[in-house]
């Protein structure tokens, strides 16, 4: 009886075990049939708001000086190349020197680059366009170590990298339902991803784009300390209170 007893002490807290196992390890059951990475698909494409940087080489390079600004190649600061940068309006057009206003919205980075490729290409014999982005920035909240924004250098994150910059979750984050809200066109996209399934690889929301936001619900451990710490603060004031009126009575 005692033996029959402690097994089922033993298999409950196993089952107990791997239960939370299941609800914290990432990417379960993943193999190589089940995953179909976006990689080759993602494209990054110029958004209102987005600040590019755009310079214009040629083997003359007195005949590109009109396309480029001075400041933009002595300068090797962020901020002084944000303020530098071309900003997107809204309704995807940039003012260029010599080309004037011309829509980048839309474009992905290669098209834009081609794109200004051949406008220039009627000034110059020719020429090289780069463009960076200036401002690509994701932003990670919730229950992670270091909640905040970054800002991503080489225009490509995924899901996970986003977290890791953000420290990851914490013990009490939801893994099976993490929030992206992103923004195009004017229109709002919400998406609720499980960190615990290898179908993220195939999701559209797996790369990030620039300004998307990150949001990783509490689980009902932290809502419910939340509130009972809350709740046990306010009995701590009110009993306070109630021996300091009592006191001044008696």
């Amino acid at each position: 009886m005692k033996i029959r007893s402690l097994f089922l002490i033993v298999a409950a807290a196993l089952a107990v075990s791997c239960t939370s196992i299941k609800r914290i390890v990432y990417f379960q059951g993943i193999d190589d049939k089940t995953v179909e990475s976006q990689i080759e698909t993602y494209q990054v494409r110029i958004m209102p708001n987005d600040n590019l940087h755009i310079t214009v080489n040629a083997m003359n390079p007195d005949a590109v000086a009109m396309f480029n600004d001075p400041n933009s190649f002595r300068s090797t600061n962020l901020e002084s190349l944000t303020v530098s940068g071309y900003l997107v309006d809204q309704n995807g057009d940039i003012n260029f020197p010599v080309l004037g206003t011309i829509r980048l919205g839309g474009m992905t980075k290669s098209e834009a680059v081609q794109y200004m490729h051949d406008r220039i290409s009627e000034y110059i014999v020719d020429p090289t366009v780069n463009i960076k982005f200036l401002n690509y920035k994701v932003t990670v909240l919730g229950e992670v170590a270091r909640p905040g924004t970054f800002t991503i250098r080489d225009e490509r994150i995924t899901l996970p990298e986003a977290l890791g910059l953000a420290g990851d979750m914490t013990i009490y984050g939801r893994r099976d339902n993490v929030l992206i809200y992103r923004e195009t066109d004017g229109k709002q996209t919400f998406q609720r991803l499980d960190m615990t399934s290898p179908g993220i690889f195939a999701s559209d929301f797996f790369y990030l784009q620039q300004n998307d936001v990150v949001y990783v619900q509490p689980n009902k451990a932290r809502s419910g300390s939340s509130s009972y710490n809350q709740n046990f603060s306010l009995g701590v004031s009110f009993l306070s209170l109630l021996v300091t009126i009592l006191a001044v009575l008696l």
